[in-house]
């Protein structure tokens, strides 16, 4: 039962979330560190150990406070309560910066945060849009933390414009009654059943990941619909066609009528798939040489013809079946 064990920096336990999290995780081994940052032990572990460091979490505070400008949904990437995951996504491009680390985090200042948000919306000369979600899943995180709830209607009656994230997990009943005042963007992430089951390992099923788009989206919170990252198998013109059916088939009415779409194509990396042919050898291989290209250093992206490709039948398969939900970007 997760977690396996908590890694705790001492300062964490001044803050009420760090009291919260002590008793409820109480009966668990904790773990004295001096920052969430750097655990000599846990980096040294190998490869083939990945999947048991994610069922370790990390509780410390967030010292690093910088939004970075953003240009699809939202206006700024906000670094938030938590960073990692529990989940195992064979593309995760957190492992790139985290290495076999990318456990989750959690971090306790959750109201240093907030006000440095609300103070950034209310300052900003026009109404923004905050990316929570860019360095972990936030629906997850809410069945340790429970802090989306307090986040949603915290900003909702204090900040201006509206914050926004992404997530794979199907555990959003805690929202639905929430007063949220259309200040929160809800995106489901997507992609075929077969990738959901063999690549995002942990992660909500595709037909739960659905469901829980309906449901947010009839409980007023502005929606989008995230495909990505598409991934091109051999048979990836199947895959997405069936996936786009399978959405056409099962979103419901007022989705289809208010939401948009986002397209992201993956981007691989030597790290990843280093760790990926020891923790998980028997996974579907994501790197393939002939239909890849180096991007920067140690990342791989697909080559422009076939890249191509599958934007065009995107395009066609998504104009055809959801012709109402506004294509946002592809890239």
């Amino acid at each position: 039962m997760f977690p396996e064990a908590v890694y705790y920096e001492p300062d964490a336990l001044g803050y009420p979330l760090g009291v919260k999290l002590r008793e409820k995780y109480g009966e668990k081994s904790w773990i004295e560190i001096t920052s969430h940052n750097s655990i000599e032990e846990l980096q040294k572990k190998q490869n083939s150990e990945f999947a048991r460091l994610k069922q370790y979490l990390i509780v410390g505070t967030r010292k690093t406070h910088k939004y970075v400008e953003n240009h699809k949904v939202s206006d700024f990437l906000v670094p938030y309560t938590s960073s990692g995951c529990s989940a195992m996504c064979l593309y995760c491009y957190l492992v790139c910066n985290y290495n076999k680390c990318s456990y989750l985090r959690v971090f306790v200042n959750r109201e240093q945060m907030m006000d440095r948000l609300v103070k950034t919306s209310l300052a900003a000369p026009a109404p923004l849009t905050f990316e929570l979600g860019s360095n972990s899943d936030l629906v997850l995180e809410n069945t340790v933390t429970e802090n989306l709830p307090w986040t949603i209607e915290e900003f909702a009656r204090r900040g201006r414009g509206q914050i926004t994230f992404p997530t794979k997990f199907d555990m959003v009943d805690a929202l639905l009654p929430l007063d949220h005042r259309g200040k929160t963007i809800f995106r489901m992430s997507v992609n075929p059943d077969y990738i959901v089951r063999r690549i995002e390992i942990g992660t909500s099923p595709l037909k739960s990941r659905i469901e829980a788009l309906n449901k947010m989206n009839e409980a007023g919170y502005q929606t989008g619909l995230l495909i990505a990252p598409v991934i091109l198998l051999e048979d990836w013109q199947a895959m997405y066609g069936a996936l786009i059916d399978t959405l056409r088939a099962e979103l419901s009415d007022r989705v289809k009528k208010t939401s948009f779409i986002e397209v992201i194509f993956m981007t691989y990396s030597y790290v990843q798939n280093a760790i990926n042919k020891e923790a998980f050898p028997h996974a579907p291989p994501l790197f393939d040489k002939e239909r890849q290209t180096g991007r920067g250093k140690g990342k791989y992206c697909y080559r422009e013809p076939l890249r191509a490709e599958g934007e065009l039948f995107l395009r066609d398969r998504l104009e055809k079946a959801l012709p109402e939900m506004k294509l946002l970007y592809i890239v």
